[in-house]
């Protein structure tokens, strides 16, 4: 195998790699006298047949093989003697004059990591804030709880349905007085204020009680499911068959056993536990975004175009999903357009701070090891049918490049500790109001940006600037990729869920899209800030601010 370079431009490299046909064919006789023994034919005893005849009748798969596993080889000893470190997986490609039986050229074009010198870990300072839960939060978190928890008891037959009550109805909708499939339902359970249902239906069960009739008019949003109900004017007649009001939940002994606890007590605790874990989340935020920033400022260096490329595309991509759920989606798109730099530079400054801790951490000798990976690997893995996880499991094995995408946010928390231990770090204890501010109120240089739309939900803005600040690590080293396992598609959540429970296709009820099967490698490569929010468990989170659901 012989390669020449061909260009080598800043970060940019390409090779012209030739195989000789000899080391092709010699591939296959060896594969031939491999597979001879095994071969079957009429007239030949088992494990005789003449490695000619064995050739004729396998030949062009075995040809295809030896190309394949030539061009493999080719690539890595590329890699090897130029002491390569691609950023992303090469481009290669089989010249268009090939024929078997001759040399084999390949155009390799690929763009490597830059040489970064490792910075000093000395003379970081940061400020650790931290707080502790109070009684009122403790308190507030098990109302939350205990909201979640409600149960509804039958009214009065004169009873009179409020916000928040369930109503139980029987309903037919029509267009122009003239019913339409999938429009009629029977004890349908709606909670009054949930939004569950298309706008002004809800809204129009105020005060109905037990037996009443009513005809109620809404407008079928313009992006409904249905194409032939989209944007038209629709009536519901419903009978109302009973009105229930939610009973109070008190905090209890009684409360805590049913929720499986022994006493009050020990769910108070433990809610004081979850509340404390979400705390320290916050806090390792806030030392984070101060030392990414202390990094990103005091370094600047070339990073691969392609790399940065990435990057944006999963930032790009977040925003359009969030966009798509706002009210109003075009002005949110429009937002994003008009600030499309900004978060280029933002996936510019991802990159660079993912190899600035890469060469942290391989000059500090930080590591994620095998027991770590294998742990790695076994949790990704649940994320798919249980008939699929061997097969993600060997993707991951054969797949270097997607094992270290995979191995990326752990060997970046882990890097992050390792300074954290290093840097001086000066205390100061606070309120999580506090915390929560100096988060949003030290937002990163380039990443200050506001997600597109966001001004009925401060939560959700803090959540975007948060996982904006998120590097993006690098992996030690990037293979080329090998011919890989195919990799299983993951279990959509909403496969879970009993189809009996889905209404019916042209019923009021706004249809949630199904979740999209999560890709593992792009799942695997997005690394976490380990927020407090995240790791809660919704007894404990706070509510975020209400977005108008999708109408499907």
């Amino acid at each position: 195998m012989q390669s020449k370079e061909t260009l080598n431009q800043g970060l940019k490299r390409a090779y012209t790699i030739t195989i000789p046909a000899k080391e092709i064919e010699a591939r296959v006789d060896r594969e031939v006298k491999k597979i001879a023994p095994q071969v079957r034919m009429p007239g030949f005893r088992p494990g005789k047949v003449p490695a000619n005849l064995v050739r004729k009748m396998h030949g062009p798969a075995l040809m295809q093989d030896a190309l394949n596993a030539s061009i493999q080889d080719g690539i890595q000893q590329t890699i090897s003697d130029n002491k390569l470190r691609p950023a992303i997986q090469p481009d290669v490609a089989l010249q268009d004059d090939y024929q078997v039986g001759n040399d084999a050229k390949l155009d390799m074009s690929l763009e490597v990591l830059p040489d970064v010198d490792a910075p000093s870990v000395e003379g970081i300072s940061l400020e650790r804030l931290s707080a502790q839960p109070t009684d009122a939060e403790i308190d507030e978190a098990l109302g939350r709880l205990a909201e979640n928890q409600k149960n509804f008891e039958p009214g009065a037959k004169t009873y009179q349905a409020k916000s928040g009550d369930l109503v139980i109805i029987d309903f037919e909708g029509k267009v122009d007085g003239v019913p339409f499939d999938g429009g009629k339902g029977e004890a349908m359970a709606v909670e009054i204020g949930s939004g569950q249902l298309i706008p002004g239906f809800e809204d129009q069960l105020v005060g109905v009680k037990a037996n009443d009739e009513k005809v109620l008019n809404v407008t079928f949003p313009a992006d409904y499911g249905s194409k032939d109900l989209a944007g038209q004017d629709a009536t519901f007649d419903i009978v109302v068959a009973e009105v229930r009001k939610p009973a109070a939940v008190a905090i209890s002994d009684d409360f805590a056993k049913s929720l499986g606890l022994e006493s009050e007590e020990q769910l108070r605790g433990l809610i004081k536990g979850q509340l404390e874990q979400e705390l320290n989340g916050l806090t390792r935020t806030h030392m984070k975004r101060q030392l990414l920033d202390q990094l990103a400022g005091a370094h600047d260096f070339d990073v691969p175009p392609s790399m940065v490329e990435a990057e944006f595309d999963q930032i790009w991509q977040q925003l359009q999903a969030e966009a798509a759920k706002e009210e109003d989606s075009e002005a949110a798109l429009k937002e994003m357009e008009d600030e499309k730099e900004d978060y280029r530079d933002i996936a510019v400054r991802r990159v660079r701070l993912g190899l600035l801790l890469s060469a942290i951490g391989q000059e500090n000798g930080v590591d994620v090891s095998q027991n770590e990976m294998n742990m790695l690997i076994q949790q990704a893995a649940q994320r798919y049918p249980q008939e699929q996880r061997q097969q993600f499991m060997q993707y991951m094995r054969e797949d270097q490049m997607a094992a270290a995408q995979l191995r990326a946010p752990l060997y970046e928390d882990k890097v992050v500790d390792f300074l954290f231990d290093k840097a001086e770090v000066s205390e100061r204890t606070v309120t999580r109001d506090e915390i929560e501010a100096a988060i949003e109120a030290e937002p990163e240089k380039v990443e200050a940006k506001k997600a597109p739309a966001k001004k009925k939900a401060p939560a959700k803005e803090a959540a975007a600037k948060k996982d904006a600040a998120k590097p993006k690590p690098a992996a030690e080293k990037a293979p080329a990729k090998k011919a890989a396992a195919k990799k299983p598609a993951a279990k959509s959540d909403a496969a879970k869920k009993d189809e009996s429970e889905a209404p019916a296709k042209a019923a009021p009820v706004k249809k949630t899209p199904a979740k999209k099967a999560p890709a593992a490698k792009t799942a695997a490569a997005k690394p976490s800030a380990k927020s407090a929010e995240a790791k809660a468990p919704a007894a404990a989170k706070k509510p975020a601010a209400k977005k108008a659901p999708a109408k499907k």
